[in-house]
């Protein structure tokens, strides 16, 4: 009984990955013309934030009059609360559980989109904030020296990237990519606001702490918004990376089903057998048979003439092949019984038995 091979786990997500008619359709954003506009607003406030910083304007010296205000000291209670709440905004713990979500949405949607949206994101996020980070080179407020100054350019000094503030980029990207995912207009909305409010609450959070300085979270905030609202120009490579990624996976998959080639084995060349001609025959057909009785029929059968002789086959042995008509009978000659000393053959005269009288 054949049997059918066990599917193994990867088998298993790759079929239920495959099932396109259970995909739903997706509202796939758009680079739309309000997009665009939003887009070159929050740039120029990005480089508005930047200018500010670097020429040390009124924003700078807001930055070190909220540093010496000191709110972790005004409001100490709450600060073992914030120390756990500004999590949220750590790109390890936070990556891991947006991750986990799309993933099971990828599950029940059938498609790679989510994980592979989330995984762009995060990639501009990272590259884009690091290079502004170490290049500008911004020291934070508890490694600050000169009070007024905008602590620029010490690339050398520890705790020097902190502008602009990752932990307010990555919130605002983190829980954003859910928003940008959403399947309904409805749930898009709320989890924008949700997004909205856990971004500024993270910002914010950096400022009691004294991690940061206020311009850093908000170049943190125009940051992560910017890589939001220039994913969909990225959507087709998105959709790219996915079908390559399927089709890669059709690949091993009929790999690993082709059946194992056969080893070539030591190749046997064929001999054909020829038939005897009818003179090599005759000799054969001369030949006594043993006695018996008479066969049916002795007599070869007469050949015409006016037709070639029927050869024979080339699978059977060379040699004389007798009907079954002249093979010697299997019947053993002579009567079955066993021999008698009182019994008399048949046919012979008998001596008449004296009667005996009484």
């Amino acid at each position: 009984m054949r049997t059918e091979p066990k599917p193994s786990r990867l088998d298993r997500i790759s079929a239920r990955l495959d099932r396109e008619p259970e995909r739903p359709v997706l509202d796939v954003p758009r680079m739309t013309r309000h997009r665009v506009v939003l887009f070159g607003a929050t740039l120029a406030f990005y480089l508005t934030i930047v200018l500010a910083v670097v020429l040390t304007s009124w924003l700078v010296r807001f930055d070190w009059q909220a540093m010496l205000f000191r709110p972790y000291q005004q409001w100490p209670e709450i600060h073992a609360f914030l120390d756990y709440w500004v999590v949220l905004g750590q790109r390890g713990p936070t990556a891991v559980m947006v991750a986990a979500w799309l993933g099971w949405r990828s599950w029940r949607q059938h498609t790679l989109r989510p994980l592979l949206a989330f995984g762009a994101a995060v990639l501009l996020l990272n590259v884009t904030v690091a290079a502004v980070k170490y290049g500008l080179g911004r020291s934070g407020p508890h490694y600050a020296t000169d009070i007024g100054s905008n602590e620029m350019w010490n690339w050398f000094q520890a705790g020097s990237d902190i502008f602009p503030s990752g932990h307010t980029a990555n919130a605002v990207v983190t829980w954003g990519i859910l928003a940008y995912l959403a399947s309904t207009p409805a749930a898009r909305r709320w989890l924008s606001a949700l997004s909205a409010v856990v971004s500024l609450s993270v910002g914010l959070t950096t400022v009691y702490l004294g991690t940061h300085w206020l311009s850093d979270v908000l170049l943190g905030w125009a940051a992560g918004l910017l890589i939001l609202l220039a994913l969909p120009w990225f959507e087709p490579m998105v959709a790219r990376a996915e079908a390559e990624i399927f089709a890669l996976r059709d690949r091993l998959r009929s790999r690993s089903t082709a059946p194992a080639p056969v080893p070539a084995g030591p190749v046997e060349v064929p001999v054909a057998l020829k038939p005897r001609s009818p003179a090599q025959e005759e000799p054969a057909a001369a030949e006594p048979v043993s006695a018996g009785p008479e066969p049916l029929s002795t007599a070869p059968e007469p050949v015409s003439t006016a037709r070639a002789p029927k050869a024979a086959p080339v699978y059977l042995a060379p040699g004389p092949h007798t009907a079954r008509s002249e093979r010697t009978p299997v019947t053993p000659l002579g009567t079955r019984r066993p021999p008698q000393a009182d019994r008399v053959a048949r046919g012979t005269a008998t001596s008449a038995r004296p009667l005996t009288g009484g």
